[in-house]
């Protein structure tokens, strides 16, 4: 049975660690992945093709590192039409949610007289993207990254993700990725491939920005390389929240518990309440369902659900909503009777899927919101994968004479107040100058 644990009785260590959850014990995947990055840095294509062939396929070459074209043609053939015809429509949702976020292109607004001020939106110049694999395949990540990097405009983006033992990249993904429009993919994951990524190499090109979600290692690489590159949100292990009511069903409680629980032993799956006879109702399904799923799968919901998760049983309503707010998790599923009436009290979560059907598979591959979200408690200060990783605002601003008129004794008076003289000297000497008209400088004669 699912343990159930009491939020009055835990203690501040358990609370603590309850909270805490894989990613935030990152610290001893730091030292391993400092020595692959160390090494790829000073080793650079040679340093990549070391891990390449230790933890990713032992057949490993510079040649054979990038997917080439008989690749793709051979992913197409590969998957059953069913599964393209699925990927089609997740695509299209994708697509249209990703284009609703686009902004325009350039805003310049009359914010006084003649004191024009907006900015202009860009793409980034170019993105790494990293698809996990482990033991499963995910052409759904491929949608979520690779849409709205298109969406967005980014002119050269590279994906990395693993392939098996044999150099094979997972067909489904490949399809994914060539109806988003993105052909140059790299066979390599985990530190190696977000190192590569940010550095660069003679085979690898350096990206501006690097986005996916890791597993421990791979976050550990990132964390050592921001500063050297962007790498976006923190997205580790997974993590979920079920929060239900008296009135939930306890059977459709216990069945999303396990979602993000089989993803493995570092997951975290939470079904928070108020209720002793929804928790202990579910509790006493869970195993039902355990006894469906695959042995290494059920593995991994057992173990998740012993360490990481499990039932937390509140005091109230408003007590299950305060602990989901302070825990910020990745997947919030809301299961009470009205959840449209708690929404707004609902702060920090990466996504709120509302009611009974909207569970958390169908928005992690078509439901069209984005499925890469921050984990670890960072939804409290970061927001899901969308176009606005691949975007960067350029700030832009236009005086007429009357609107420098306007602002110069406010300019030169704060900077003379900050003590910045050059500052106040460009704005007092600009006027005389302006006045005189553009110096006329004469030709120099030809050597």
């Amino acid at each position: 049975m699912v343990r159930i644990l009491r939020l009055d009785q835990m203690t501040s260590a358990e609370l603590s660690s309850l909270k805490r959850r894989a990613e935030l014990d990152i610290e001893k995947a730091l030292t391993v992945a400092k020595e692959a990055i160390d090494k790829i840095r000073q080793q650079s294509d040679g340093g990549v093709l070391e891990y390449v062939r230790k933890f990713d396929f032992p057949e490993a070459q510079l040649d054979n590192l990038k997917v080439r074209d008989r690749e793709f043609a051979a992913a197409r053939e590969a998957i059953d039409p069913e599964i393209k015809s699925a990927i089609s429509q997740a695509f299209a949702n994708i697509r249209e949610v990703h284009q609703g976020q686009m902004p325009e292109e350039m805003r310049l607004a009359e914010v006084d007289t003649g004191v024009f001020a907006g900015e202009k939106v860009t793409p980034v110049a170019s993105a790494g993207l990293y698809v996990p694999r482990g033991k499963g395949a995910f052409p759904s990540v491929m949608l979520m990254l690779t849409v709205p990097a298109m969406v967005a405009g980014v002119q050269k983006v590279i994906v990395c993700t693993p392939p098996d033992k044999r150099g094979n990249v997972e067909p489904a993904s490949l399809v994914a990725a060539e109806m988003a429009g993105v052909k140059d993919i790299y066979k390599l994951g985990g530190i190696q491939a977000i190192a590569a990524m940010a550095l660069g190499t003679e085979t690898i090109p350096k990206v501006d920005k690097i986005t996916g979600p890791c597993n421990i290692y791979g976050s550990a690489a990132k964390r050592l390389l921001y500063g050297t590159v962007d790498v976006g949100l923190p997205a580790g292990p997974s993590e979920s929240i079920i929060l239900t009511d008296e009135h939930t069903d306890p059977q459709l409680a216990a069945l999303d518990l396990l979602i993000e629980a089989e993803h493995g032993p570092d997951s975290a799956a939470l079904l928070v309440t108020h209720s002793e006879a929804v928790a202990r109702k579910a509790a006493e399904y869970v195993p039902n369902y355990l006894k469906k799923l695959p042995d290494w799968r059920r593995e991994f919901c057992e173990a998740s659900l012993s360490s990481y998760g499990g039932i937390l049983l509140t005091s109230s309503l408003a007590e299950s909503i305060a602990f989901v707010n302070d825990y910020a998790p990745e997947h919030l599923e809301v299961l009470v009777k009205d959840p449209f009436s708690i929404i707004g009290q609902i702060k920090n979560a990466g996504e709120i899927l509302l009611g009974r059907y909207t569970p958390i598979p169908t928005a992690n591959y078509c439901l069209g919101v984005n499925a890469i979200l921050p984990t670890g408690g960072f939804a409290r200060s970061y927001s899901a994968v969308s176009v606005w990783d691949f975007l960067k605002r350029s700030g832009i601003g236009y005086l007429t004479k009357e609107g420098f008129d306007r602002l110069q004794h406010t300019t030169q008076t704060l900077a003379d107040y900050e003590g910045f003289p050059a500052h106040a000297m460009a704005i007092r000497e600009r006027e005389n100058l302006l006045k005189k008209g553009p110096i006329r400088i004469k030709s120099l004669p030809e050597r």
